[in-house]
């Protein structure tokens, strides 16, 4: 490549015409961000009836599964962080926004190339027309430094660097969604487990108390005091229970495979201890409605794609003026490369171009429309989340409220079924009623005390995902307000 001599003064004019090309930069066009309103109630309709929790215990904290004072719960919500693959993914994602931000940001400054060239060239004696460089034979040694730079006029570059900087704002709150997600999805998951092995333990010692009223009425049979037909009865109930055993075996290794894959481990290499639950879920500190536009990382993810869409608009409209930029060439030529650097083999030049779009067709007014449908689009988005968010709030407080009216409704229906077991087996063994009686009890006793265990299992995760719908202690606060120079927001993810 061969550059040759531009020795242009550098005038007044020109200076002039770069203060000024600087004064246009700050006069960035577009709308100004406000984010969408939205109407928070003053208090949740659920929350009427729902018990407060005391003043220690108003602040869930970053470890939310800590109130469940599970130690086996809080070692398996530790490895979340270290081996949940979703959130190394989720984590990826947010390093790939970030340097996505970090490429569009370079716009800011000029890009600077060298390209040093050495060639030897002849001239022809027979080049038309004719003249004193004929036959002439050369040596051209070219070290030469360009700039090129975008000026930052109408806000071109800054309205991009904000859509990116928005964006990476918006993936770091989709990881402490994806983050919030696999720690609730963990806690329902061991619950329901634990839950199971309540079940389980129900079962099994049903089982053996139903074995013994067999045996008692073989040997009632075999002495000749007893029916065949209740012999039968006995074993019947009793392999029946012994199935719904079996069965309930089945789903709690289901949820130990689910815990396992959660903590990034294969179901193989895992084992989940049983543990029946016996505790009921502690109150849960709720708050305000308005408090939950700051403390669910979804609602932020929602507003920054807002901002992001707003800020697309400034940069479709920069379309309408001029695209101004700045070019610049400094460097060194000779014939010789002895005397390359040497003051006389100096060359430079600097210049500015000015480009004004006169006519595209509709172009420029079909990319602004569509950035402001996008900005629509995105600010619909974040008052549907901001409703969604409200709507599992309520959902969760009344499940909650709700099932802890039912399980005093159910203990009540344990208790009386458990007297009228016990009647009943007075009555058999006095002799005054049959055997079906004793199995009709039995039934409705088993079944109560099941449907009580179950009520509890749904309590606790009715607790976890009322916290997930709360945000789980996550605060808006915690999004990096430079994504481009913050480190990872999860740690120990990789």
């Amino acid at each position: 490549m061969t550059i040759q001599r531009v020795r242009t003064p550098f005038t007044k004019a020109s200076a002039l015409f770069l203060a000024a090309t600087v004064f246009v930069t700050g006069c960035a066009v577009g709308p100004k961000y406000k984010v969408p309103a939205v109407t928070a109630p003053p208090a949740y309709k659920e929350s009427a009836n729902w018990k407060p929790a005391q003043p220690n215990e108003q602040q869930l904290g970053g470890n939310w599964w800590e109130i469940f004072q599970d130690p086996q719960l809080n070692t398996l919500e530790q490895q979340i962080n270290v081996s949940n693959q979703n959130l190394k993914v989720a984590v990826a994602q947010y390093q790939e926004a970030r340097a996505a931000l970090r490429y569009v940001r370079a716009d800011y400054f000029p890009t600077i190339t060298a390209s040093p060239s050495a060639t030897r060239q002849q001239y022809s004696n027979n080049r038309p027309p004719s003249s004193n460089y004929d036959g002439l034979t050369f040596n051209d040694f070219v070290l030469p430094v360009n700039l090129s730079y975008q000026a930052n006029v109408w806000g071109r570059v800054s309205h991009n660097v904000e859509a990116y900087r928005e964006q990476a704002q918006a993936t770091a709150a989709d990881l402490a969604v994806v983050n919030l997600s696999m720690h609730a999805t963990l806690a329902v998951d061991y619950f329901a487990a634990r839950t199971l092995d309540t079940e389980q333990k129900l079962l099994q010692d049903t089982v053996a108390q139903y074995q013994r009223a067999y045996q008692l009425n073989e040997d009632l049979y075999q002495g000749g005091l007893g029916s065949e037909v209740e012999v039968e009865q006995a074993q019947t109930i009793l392999q029946t229970t012994r199935a719904q055993l079996v069965d309930v075996g089945i789903a709690r290794a289901q949820y130990e495979h689910a815990v396992a894959v959660l903590v990034g481990k294969a179901p193989e290499d895992f084992t989940l201890l049983p543990l029946p639950l016996t505790t009921p879920p502690p109150p849960i500190p709720v708050g305000i409605p308005s408090e939950l536009l700051e403390r669910r990382p979804d609602i932020a993810a929602a507003e920054r794609r807002v901002a992001a869409a707003n800020a697309q608009i400034g940069l479709a409209e920069t379309a309408y003026y001029p695209l101004v930029n700045i070019i610049g060439t400094g460097g060194f030529e000779s014939g010789s490369i002895t005397t390359l650097l040497q003051g006389p083999g100096a060359m430079w030049s600097v210049g500015a171009s000015v480009v004004q779009t006169l006519f595209d067709g509709g172009r420029r007014r079909a990319t602004t429309d569509e950035a402001k449908a996008s900005y629509d689009s995105a600010a619909a988005s974040y008052r549907q989340t901001v409703l969604t968010s409200f709507q599992q709030v309520e959902d969760n407080l009344a499940a909650l409220r709700i099932l802890e009216q039912e399980a005093g409704v159910q203990a009540s229906a344990v208790e009386a079924a458990q007297r009228s077991l016990d009647l009943s087996n007075s009555r058999y063994e006095g002799g005054v009623t049959s055997y079906l009686e004793v199995i009709t009890a039995q039934n409705a006793d088993l079944s109560d005390e099941l449907t009580a265990v179950n009520i509890l299992g749904r309590r606790e995760a009715s607790a976890v995902l009322l916290i997930e719908a709360i945000g789980g202690g996550w605060d808006r606060s915690s999004l990096p307000e430079r994504p481009e120079c913050c480190g990872k927001l999860v740690a120990n993810a990789d």
